[in-house]
């Protein structure tokens, strides 16, 4: 399922979203005037090596935060940018410009976290805003629950739209995640995605709009 708009026009221009769409453009310009070995260097001093973060070597902590910058392809950028697009500019209308961007931010290091105490022996760097963004679409899940997503569904050959409750389109988009990571497990296979960082981040966007809820009923 692929998003193509939400149904809840923002009250404030999303400024924060768009300097972030536009970082993550901007960074991966800068990697295709890379060489296949510059690239591959830049992958592994700036994206997230679970079993080097643990021993502290390289980079340090830094590479929780370059990371989410980074992306492994056309694809892999366009799909992030696309769920950052539909669902980010309402989460920053709730949560403010600044508490946005420091929610994005904590999202994007929770999810690296994850993979690092899920994944410790893994010598692949991790990159790409998806961590970040489960956290916008944990968050999305809590704050907006009778929003709409007009969604792009092929089916076999066939593409078509439908109009789906965003509660139901994140709920899939979740339980997916979930499948994925306890599959990647049974199966002892490379994992090429880091499924329990969508997790962590997803984790945390619920909770952080199941608080912005309470602290909204308690004022």
């Amino acid at each position: 399922m692929i998003p193509l708009r939400d149904s809840v026009r923002p009250k404030k221009y999303p400024y924060i979203n768009i300097l972030l769409i536009f970082l993550n453009i901007a960074a991966f310009i800068y990697q295709l005037s890379l060489t296949e070995a510059e690239l591959m260097g830049l992958f592994h001093r700036y994206g997230i090596i679970p079993e080097k973060f643990l021993v502290l070597q390289g980079a340090g902590w830094f590479p929780l935060m370059s990371s989410m910058f980074l992306h492994g392809g056309w694809f892999h950028l366009l799909g992030n940018m696309l769920y950052l697009w539909v669902f980010g500019d309402n989460v920053e209308d709730r949560l403010g410009h600044s508490g946005y961007l420091l929610f994005y931010l904590a999202a994007g290091v929770t999810s690296g976290l994850t993979h690092i105490f899920t994944n410790p022996q893994s010598a692949i760097p991790t990159i790409g805003a998806s961590g970040a963004v489960a956290g916008i679409l944990g968050a999305y899940f809590v704050l907006f629950p009778r929003a709409r997503v007009l969604t792009l569904i092929p089916i076999g050959f066939l593409i078509t739209t439908a109009h789906l409750p965003a509660v139901l389109f994140l709920f899939l988009w979740f339980v997916m995640q979930i499948f994925n990571a306890l599959l990647a497990g049974m199966t002892a296979a490379t994992q090429t995605v880091a499924w329990w960082a969508h997790i962590g981040g997803f984790v945390l966007g619920f909770l952080v709009g199941m608080a912005k809820l309470v602290s909204k009923k308690i004022r």
